[in-house]
C-alpha cells in the first residue's frame, strides 16, 4: 500500500498554501498562524511521515524519501489543487525545496524557513547519516522526553527559551504528542545524509522562491545568502534577535512576510520561462534581495 500523508485544510482566502512542518512537529504546528492567514490563505498542512497520524514509508532511506514526495502530491491531486504555494520549515524546508525540484508545474512559489538544499560532498552524508543514526538509537533507546530535554537545549533553538510560558508548554506537548520510533524513522528516511544534493540543480529552479531565517542562526543564514546567489528569482530575510524558528519566535512579523510575498503579483514573461536571464519580478515589501560574496555552502 502506498504511503498516505495525514492532512487538513483550514482559512477562507483565495492563495493555497501548502504547509510542511519541521522534524518533531505536526500538523498543529502553524496553529498559532491561523488568525493572521485564515482571511486570506487556503492551507493544506500535512504530517511527515513518523510523525502525528503519518507512518512511515514503506521503503527506508532515499527510496522513502522519494515515497513521500510522491505521497505529497497525491494530497494535491486528491484535493483537486492543481498548484499552490509552498511553505517548509527546517526538515520540511528541506523537503519542499526537494517537491519544488522534482514538479515544479505543481507550485506557484516556494518559502524555505532555515533551509537547506542538502550536504553536497558525499562523504558529509555519508557522516550525517551516522549522526541521524545514532540519534535515532538514542530515540529507540532513551525515549522520546529524554531525547526532547537533550533537542531543546541545542543553541539552534535557543531563541524558544524565550517564549511566554504557555506557548513553550504548547510546543513541548505538540513535540511529546510523536513517538519515538516515528521519529527514529523519520530521521532514517528525511535526514540530511538521505536526501539529494540540489546544490548543483539551483539555478533551474525558476519559481520565485522567499528565504528565512532567524539572524542569529548563522549557519542556516550563511546558508541563504549562499542559495539566494543561485536561485534566478529569490528574496530573503534573515528576522533580527530569532534563531532557528521565526514562525514561533515573531509569528506576527513572519506571517505578515509571508502573506506580502504570496498577495504580491507575479508575472511569468515567455523570455524569462525560456532563459530566466533578464526577468524582474515584482517587488516584495520588507524583503531583503541583497547578495552576498560567494562562499562553501555549510547546510
Amino acid at each position: 500500500m502506498a504511503l498516505k500523508l495525514a492532512y487538513e485544510t483550514w482559512g477562507e482566502g483565495e492563495h493555497p498554501l501548502l504547509l510542511v512542518h519541521g522534524f518533531t512537529g505536526n500538523r498543529t504546528s502553524f496553529d498559532h498562524l491561523r488568525s493572521l492567514w485564515s482571511p486570506h490563505v487556503k492551507a493544506i498542512v500535512v504530517e511527515l511521515p513518523g510523525h502525528g497520524q503519518t507512518p512511515l514509508p514503506t521503503r527506508p532511506g532515499r527510496e522513502g524519501f522519494l515515497e513521500t514526495l510522491d505521497a505529497l502530491y497525491a494530497v494535491l491531486d486528491e484535493l483537486n489543487v492543481a498548484r499552490t504555494n509552498l511553505l517548509g520549515y527546517s526538515q520540511g524546508a528541506r523537503f519542499a525545496l526537494a517537491a519544488v525540484m522534482r514538479r515544479p508545474e505543481r507550485f506557484t512559489r516556494l518559502i524555505m524557513e532555515s533551509g537547506s538544499p542538502g550536504l553536497h560532498r558525499r562523504q558529509h552524508r555519508t557522516e550525517r547519516r551516522v549522526k541521524d543514526s545514532e540519534l535515532a538509537l538514542f530515540l529507540r533507546q532513551k525515549g522520546l522526553t529524554a531525547f526532547m530535554d537533550y533537542w531543546e537545549s541545542l543553541p539552534l533553538f535557543a531563541g524558544l527559551q524565550r517564549l511566554p510560558e504557555d506557548r513553550r508548554a504548547a510546543l513541548r506537548a505538540r513535540r511529546l504528542a510523536n513517538t519515538a520510533e516515528g521519529l527514529a524513522g523519520a530521521l532514517e528516511c528525511l535526514g540530511l545524509g538521505v536526501q539529494p544534493d540540489y546544490w548543483p540543480e539551483l539555478q533551474r529552479q525558476r519559481l520565485p522562491t522567499l528565504l528565512l531565517t532567524g539572524a542569529l542562526d548563522e549557519k542556516f543564514t550563511l546558508t541563504a545568502r549562499r542559495m539566494a546567489e543561485e536561485l534566478p528569482v529569490v528574496y530573503r530575510r534573515a528576522f533580527e534577535g530569532c534563531t532557528h524558528a521565526p514562525h514561533l519566535e515573531v509569528p506576527e512579523e513572519f506571517a505578515q512576510e509571508v502573506l506580502s510575498f504570496i498577495r504580491t503579483p507575479w508575472y511569468e514573461s515567455p523570455e524569462f520561462e525560456s532563459t530566466g536571464a533578464d526577468a524582474s519580478p515584482a517587488p516584495v515589501a520588507s524583503v531583503d534581495p541583497s547578495l552576498p560574496s560567494k562562499s562553501q555552502p555549510t547546510p
